[in-house]
Formats: structure tokens, C-alpha cells, sequence
């Protein structure tokens, strides 16, 4: 497409917005900041005439491109979240843009420790000659998910822009708090009026993403037995020492993330808390198969039992949250969701290649609230890094990817 692109632009203002999200707060959104980009993205909206945009008070950004044609057409949403990640700080980010990039590694000025290596960062040798955005080796870059945001809005104001575009009914949703796990948890489907959604939320071009890890959170509560270390002998059971050996019990070469890959899940201890008396550990279980997250949770359960034989006087129990889904279950049933975006991920110019996420997006948890919602890519690399990167031409062809599928599914209709 011929489109004078401003997603660059949009995208370089935007990771100047500090956006992370917390999970220690039980706020909607975890953090008051990230409603500075979603009144920034609201007032962008209505500048370039969309009269309904708005956002809530959880944050949810909210609006509606009216459709151009007199065809009937499903109403398509698009979607892209606001937060940057907890893992590396996002305030006072520094982007630069690396033009023409000469395949080489590339040493980010403000921390000379920070080197994108192209023997860890393969997809780099991909980008020569494009133009590589990266932050200044200080902060992450925030292109998981503002890259998507910038495309999204970039779409939307082609389409304004180029009414000889025909498409339906497009709903734009930008969500707070993904990335803590809460993206879905106040958004009002009634509202999005959506029929089907698409998070733009992948890595490599080319990619659309229609399955998910399914997931659940496990947590062991130890109850040792307490006494005066002075006068402990055949009396005290440690409950951080019981949870210690629980730990030491797990397999290590095998069942973890650091040993898995492909479609393999795992379970994988995230934090422990506690005293001599009482502790627990926290898990996070993982598989593409929703029912092996059973035989996960049974093998966790068969080691605490295991390990408790040796401590008499203490107990333990279990506690098992459902997280989210994958998402296959439900877009097998709705199989043009993939086939049109595979259809203009080829007009825009690549091959695409459909997969699993080794995790979970907010279309995991919006397919299973009745709104199937796979993912495409955004160019997104490296992300909840300080060496994330994301390229000029892959912004862009993400942004003609939404406008082509968009024309596909009023060409259906």
C-alpha cells in the first residue's frame, strides 16, 4: 500500500508514557498513570472523527469506526493493551530509531552492557536495511504492547483517510493491566458490541497466533509445627524448610520453562512466603492440553505428599485457581477468524504462519467470554526487556494487515 504511514510517530510518542502495571494493586487499573496514554489515545480519536470514543473508568478505552458499505457485515474489534510490563521499568523511556540496519550487533548507548546480539536475537538478521527501534539500554521500550496500540490507530486513520475502503462496523478497544494478568477482568463485551476480535499482540510478521498455553495457579499452604528453636529438638518441623524441600523435589531436567519448549508445559514455582510455622508456595501450571494441567497439578501434589511423610506433625493443602484457556477450543469453531487474517497477511506481502503462544493473551480470556479473538503480530521482540525492539516496516505492515483484513471480511459479506 501507498499510505503515508504515522505509526512511527504515534509509537515514539507513546513508550514516552509510563504505563507499567502493578500487581500488587488491587486498584482498575493498577496504576492511575496508564490512564495518561488512554486520554491521550481518546483525544487522537476524536481529532480524526471518531465521535464516540471514551474511556471508562477502569481505564478501558472504548470506539467505533461506522462501517462504509451497505453490505451486512460482522463487527470486527481490535484490540492492543495499554500497560508495560513490571519486569523492567518503563518510566523515562528513551527511544531510538536505528535506520538502516546493517545486520550487526547493536550496543545500547546509555548502559554499553546492553548488546542485542544477532547470535541471541536471531530475527535481527531479518531487519537489515530497515529501521530498528530500541530504548537507550536503561528502560524496556514498551513496543509489547504500544507497537500494537500505534497500529491500530494508524489503521484507523488510513480508513478515515481512504473512504474508497469499504469495511464494517470496527470497534477499538484498548485495555489497562494485561500484563498483570487483569486485561479482561472489567471490560464491558456488551458495550464493545463486537462480534469477533483480533489482539494485536505478536511478535514476528507474518505471524497470527489461534492457540494459547491453558492455564491455572496452584498454591500450597504448609502448616509446620512452631517451637523455641532452644528447645526444638524432636519437636520443631520448619514450615519454610518443608517448602524448601518441596522445591528441591521438582525435576530438573524436565517439567520447568527453562527445560520445556514446543507444545511441552510445565509447572513453575513463582514465589514463596512465609514463617517457621506456616508457609506456601505459589505455582503457575501451564499446557496447549487443558486436561494435562491435571496431571500437573496431581504431580505437585503427589511431591508435597511426599515430602510432608517426613514431617509428622504438619499438613498441607492445595489450592487450585483457574487462570485462563487456550483459546483453540473456542476459534476452532469459528474458523474464518485465521483464514481471513492468513489471507491478508499474504496481500500484505508475507507468508503467514499460525501457531501457539507459549502464554496468554486478553483474547485467551475474551474467546472463552464469547468474543473469539486470536492474535497477530506486531513486531514486538524481545519484549519485558531492556533490549526490546520492534522495526519500522514491521509497524507498517501490521498496520496494512488490519486494513486488508478488514476489506476481507466486507468482501465476504
Amino acid at each position: 500500500m501507498n499510505l503515508n504511514y504515522t505509526v512511527t510517530d504515534r509509537f515514539l510518542m507513546y513508550v514516552k508514557i509510563d504505563t507499567q502495571s502493578d500487581p500488587n494493586s488491587p486498584t482498575c487499573p493498577s496504576t492511575e498513570k496508564q490512564k495518561n496514554l488512554g486520554k491521550i489515545l481518546v483525544e487522537e480519536l476524536l481529532a480524526i472523527g471518531i465521535v464516540d470514543a471514551e474511556m471508562d473508568e477502569n481505564g478501558y478505552v472504548y470506539a467505533t469506526l461506522p462501517s462504509n458499505t451497505d453490505k451486512k457485515i460482522p463487527v470486527i474489534c481490535f484490540c492492543s493493551h495499554m500497560d508495560t510490563s513490571p519486569d523492567c521499568t518503563g518510566k523515562d523511556v528513551n527511544p531510538i530509531i536505528h535506520k538502516n540496519y546493517d545486520g550487526k550487533d547493536i550496543v545500547l548507548p546509555q548502559d554499553l552492557s546492553q548488546i542485542l546480539r544477532t547470535a541471541e536475537h536471531p530475527a535481527l538478521l531479518d531487519q537489515v536495511g530497515n529501521d530498528i527501534i530500541t530504548a537507550d539500554g536503561t528502560t524496556l521500550l514498551g513496543a509489547d504492547n504500544k507497537a500494537g496500540v500505534a497500529e491500530i490507530m494508524d489503521a484507523v486513520y488510513q480508513l478515515i483517510n481512504n473512504p474508497s475502503i469499504k469495511h464494517g462496523d470496527i470497534k477499538i478497544l484498548f485495555t489497562p493491566d494485561e500484563e498483570i494478568g487483569r486485561g479482561a477482568d472489567k471490560v464491558n463485551l456488551t458495550k464493545l458490541g463486537a462480534d469477533f476480535a483480533y489482539t494485536m499482540d505478536g511478535e514476528t510478521r507474518g505471524h497470527i497466533e489461534d492457540e494459547t498455553f491453558s492455564a491455572d495457579g496452584l498454591k500450597i499452604n504448609i502448616n509446620g509445627v512452631a517451637s523455641h528453636p532452644g528447645f526444638a529438638k524432636d519437636k520443631m518441623e520448619n514450615a519454610i524448610k518443608i517448602a524448601s524441600d518441596i522445591i528441591a523435589a521438582l525435576p530438573k531436567d524436565t517439567l520447568s520453562p527453562e527445560t520445556t519448549t514446543g507444545r511441552e508445559g510445565f509447572v513453575h514455582p513463582v514465589s514463596i512466603t512465609g514463617g517457621m510455622e506456616s508457609a506456601s508456595i505459589q505455582f503457575i501450571i501451564r499446557d496447549f492440553e487443558t486436561a494435562k494441567l491435571k496431571v500437573h497439578e496431581q504431580f505437585v501434589e503427589d511431591i508435597a505428599n511426599q515430602v510432608v511423610k517426613n514431617y509428622p506433625g504438619s499438613t498441607f493443602d492445595i489450592e487450585v485457581t483457574n487462570q485462563y484457556r487456550n483459546m483453540k477450543e473456542v476459534l476452532m469453531q469459528n474458523p474464518q477468524l485465521v483464514s481471513y487474517a492468513e489471507e491478508a497477511i499474504r496481500r500484505a506481502g508475507m507468508n503467514p504462519v499460525s501457531g501457539g503462544i507459549r502464554g496468554g493473551t486478553d483474547g485467551s480470556r475474551f474467546s472463552f467470554m464469547g468474543l473469539p479473538c486470536p492474535n497477530i503480530f506486531a513486531g514486538e521482540h524481545a519484549f519485558h526487556s531492556k533490549l526490546e525492539w520492534v522495526s519500522v516496516q514491521d509497524m507498517e505492515l501490521a498496520v496494512d494487515t488490519i486494513i486488508h483484513l478488514v476489506q476481507i471480511w466486507e468482501e465476504k459479506g
